[in-house]
């Protein structure tokens, strides 16, 4: 019986200094279940967030740059609307021989060119105003032999599908602008009015030219409204990226405090437990010195 509990005793303190060995080892408390029932419950749910809390980020930041590039392809637009507007109004200008006028075509042209090209923007492969269709070319325009563009093959409109990014649970944030919000629609789009423009400038009609300054401030007023609505969105989106930044390290510092060790009190812990299982070897090395020939003695 005495042999029996020593036995019991050494496993029992053996077992106790391995495990505060392995946690100094490992660097965590809870290594298998059994260790912590509870306390695996909490780690594992703490482990599912911050894994969804980071996916949860990596949407934001590209969201963000989403938001960001189409402020600055916006912008874009924006100045070359405004250059079409001071060409308008000089143009305008009665005095102006046809001569004049030609070489404001030839600049109203490229413009218009340049506009097509803002307008099929792609960010990471995707255009950034056709919606969700987003691996078509929004506008397809086509050059006739003298190299102008023809506006028959313009479709008139943009995919209005909305891209939905998740930024949060149960958040849902619609990241991008169509085209017709932008640059219009059919007969209304900037790309007809600039057609028109120029067909009035080929043909000396300044009344005409000065028709369509309205429109222009229109088109300009439009763009500056998008601009505003892009700006919101990604304001609130940058209040959620610090919300999610100060959630992962609530989540990691309740995560740790479950999980990881403390050195300091392992150290101690070992140290002790040392020592009992070599008294309790020294104990027990004088416990079973007598042998069954001492008894028969």
């Amino acid at each position: 019986m005495m042999n029996s509990q020593m036995m019991l005793n050494l496993n029992r303190n053996a077992q106790k200094m391995n495990n505060t060995q392995l946690q100094l080892a490992t660097g965590k408390k809870i290594n298998k279940p059994s260790d912590d029932p509870v306390g695996i419950t909490y780690a594992l749910r703490y482990r599912a967030e911050l894994a969804s809390n980071e996916q949860y980020q990596k949407n934001v930041d590209s969201a963000i740059s989403w938001l960001e590039f189409n402020d600055t392809v916006l912008d874009q637009a924006g100045s070359v609307l405004q250059k079409v507007r001071e060409l308008s109004v000089q143009a305008a200008t009665g005095s102006n021989p046809q001569s004049a006028l030609d070489s404001i075509k030839e600049e109203m042209s490229q413009l218009k060119e340049q506009l097509v090209d803002i307008a099929n923007s792609t960010l990471n492969g995707k255009y950034v105003f056709n919606g969700q269709e987003y691996d078509k070319k929004p506008y397809d325009f086509a050059s006739n032999i003298n190299g102008i563009l023809d506006p028959s093959v313009y479709n008139g409109s943009t995919d209005s599908g909305s891209i939905q990014y998740t930024v949060g649970d149960g958040v849902q944030l619609s990241i991008n602008v169509t085209g017709n919000d932008v640059f219009g629609s059919g007969q209304d789009s900037v790309f007809m009015l600039m057609d028109r423009l120029n067909d009035a400038l080929s043909k000396g009609e300044y009344g005409k030219i000065s028709d369509e300054l309205g429109n222009i401030d229109s088109r300009m007023d439009q763009i500056l409204s998008t601009r505003a609505e892009v700006g919101a969105k990604t304001n609130r989106i940058e209040l959620l990226q610090g919300r999610l930044g100060d959630l992962e390290v609530n989540l990691t510092e309740l995560q740790a405090k479950t999980e990881d060790a403390n050195y300091a009190e392992l150290i101690m812990l070992s140290k002790i437990q040392e020592n009992i299982y070599n008294a309790s070897l020294s104990a027990g090395a004088r416990i079973i010195q007598p042998s069954l020939v001492d008894f028969l003695r």
